[in-house]
């Protein structure tokens, strides 16, 4: 009889299990596409998130510094200024927000990276619900932090991360404004093409795919006639006057950045780029995609191409398809026709639209079961990611160190250096000269942030000069093991002649693992005032 109940119990448990995960999958769904409660969920999933990659990314760099765009970012934020030489303001002035509140520790960077791409998904969130039905847009969105821009390769905040936030509120804004067409509408798409192109410069390339995209859709007269697009034509351009003024004063310094650092001369090189960008960014689409795909189940796609339910707005769709294709065509084009350094990294804040464009298929079967997949795929590879990351550290710990090089010890050399200013000067720290590879993690990593000045930079960004780094006295330092060492060693010969040189080695250790050995040529010249 004993054997008789158990054999009765196993499938009632069984069945008592399986309806609770339907009730949970069920509330779920329901969560996630309510009209009342789905912003909220949306923005609870955001900040999941950004916690738990904030700490994953914490233990997967253990063994590394902070990457020399942040440190560079955190430094612009010390003084907030209308531009910083190589780009526009905006990503300085956020550094500088956040590192008001949070520690100056390397979790907190991860944090304002993950940060960043939390308000991201919201932001996309509600482009996809002008687009689809909610359960189509929490669908993009779970796809979006799937894609890895938004998880391992998020961890380096800078202006290409920040885009993630400002060229998604130019398409949110853009399509707002192409629905709403009146005033208020063109005021907030002037307002975010500002702040695009107060991040970054590139942001052009979404102006001018929503303006493309404006005029070749069949409404385009309608939108054209309205007050929105000229009202955001104004703000733009009253918005960039104070940066336009700061670009004459500094003699247009960006622009001469941009030119000397990605313009090229070979033809086929630049091809060979262009292609290479064009392979990289479908590599990082495609495990958000394939995720998607592997949510809607073994025929995701309608035998006919009806849409149910108002599930796409058409003429929204339209928009979000054309956007993407200007952007994902037009820079690799034109890189390659104009010889320029086209970077892989200049497709980060491209591609947002991928997942959105995907789910807006109308062929495509969306069933409520997919949000639940898909989610369970988000977490899936989250969890095994923070399991495994605390191993992974180790392995991220390279035994030679490249320019630029989270390997290289920055962070203990920063503190050995302040350790032997304050000794010998009493006095704090306040410049630093060398490269941006190394200059801008002193600035992160000494408790004295010294402002950064790179020698022979003529796009300096401001935050100190020449003359006033032989008022206070500054630390110059020349990695050996840069080819730019004779450039570096002879301008210190000449900027720092009383200065006393030292010879300084560090390596770090972590988890009975070495890093690379790197050796330092220090110049320690003290304040004008000491050399009288």
């Amino acid at each position: 009889m004993a054997g008789v109940q158990s054999v009765q119990v196993q499938p009632a448990l069984r069945a008592r299990r399986t309806g609770a995960l339907r009730l949970l999958a069920a509330r779920f769904a329901m969560c996630a596409t309510d009209e009342k409660t789905a912003p909220a969920f949306v923005i609870w999933f955001a900040m999941l998130h950004v916690v738990l990659w904030t700490v994953i990314l914490t233990s997967l760099k253990a063994a590394q510094d902070i990457h020399m765009d942040v440190a560079e970012a955190f430094g612009w934020g010390q003084q907030f200024l209308l531009g910083y030489g190589k780009h526009p303001p905006l990503s300085g002035w956020v550094a500088g927000l956040w590192f008001k509140v949070f520690p100056v520790q390397d979790w907190s960077t991860y944090a304002l990276a993950m940060a960043t791409l939390g308000v991201s998904l919201v932001v996309c969130w509600h482009i996809a619900v002008r687009v689809v039905d909610r359960r189509r847009a929490f669908l993009s969105v779970v796809m979006l932090a799937i894609y890895p821009i938004f998880n391992f390769k998020g961890f380096k905040y800078n202006a290409d991360l920040l885009q993630l936030v400002t060229l998604p509120l130019i398409v949110l804004a853009f399509l707002n404004a192409f629905e709403r067409r009146n005033v208020r509408s063109g005021v907030w798409l002037g307002l975010a093409a500002l702040a695009g192109i107060m991040t970054k410069y590139w942001a052009v390339t979404i102006i001018g795919a929503v303006g493309i995209a404006a005029l070749a859709h069949p409404d385009r007269l309608r939108f054209i006639a309205s007050p929105a697009p000229w009202i955001a034509l104004a703000t733009l351009l009253v918005g960039l006057v104070p940066h336009l003024w700061w670009l004459v004063q500094v003699d247009f310094a960006p622009i001469t950045y941009a030119g000397d650092v990605y313009e090229i001369s070979s033809r086929m090189l630049s091809l060979e780029l262009a292609l290479t960008y064009v392979g990289h960014n479908i590599g990082l689409l495609a495990p958000a995609l394939l995720a998607g795909l592997l949510a809607l189940g073994w025929m995701p796609f309608r035998p006919r191409a009806g849409v149910s339910g108002g599930a796409v707005n058409l003429a929204q769709a339209r928009n979000v398809w054309l956007i993407l294709a200007i952007v994902g065509i037009v820079p690799p084009v034109a890189g390659a026709l104009l010889t320029i350094y086209i970077k892989t990294d200049w497709g980060i804040p491209l591609f947002f639209l991928g997942p959105l464009a995907f789910i807006a298929l109308p062929q495509l079967r969306v069933q409520r079961v997919a949000l639940i997949r898909l989610a369970g795929i988000w977490l899936a590879m989250t969890l095994v990611t923070a399991i495994i990351s605390p191993l992974m550290a180790s392995y991220n710990l390279k035994q030679t160190a490249g320019i630029g090089s989270t390997s290289t010890p920055t962070s203990q050399l920063a503190q050995q250096l302040t350790d032997a200013w304050h000794q010998r000067f009493h006095t704090r720290w306040a410049v630093v000269a060398g490269t941006t590879e190394v200059g801008a993690p002193m600035t992160f990593y000494s408790p004295d942030h010294p402002a950064t000045l790179t020698p022979d930079e003529i796009w300096a960004s401001g935050l100190t000069s020449l003359d006033e780094a032989k008022r206070q006295g500054f630390i110059g330092i020349c990695d050996t093991g840069d080819p730019r060492l004779p450039t570096c060693d002879a301008w210190m010969v000449k900027n720092a002649p009383n200065a006393e040189v030292l010879n300084v080695s560090t390596r770090r250790f972590f988890r009975g693992v070495s890093g690379p050995l790197v050796r330092w040529k220090i110049y320690l010249m003290p304040p004008a005032v000491l050399t009288k």
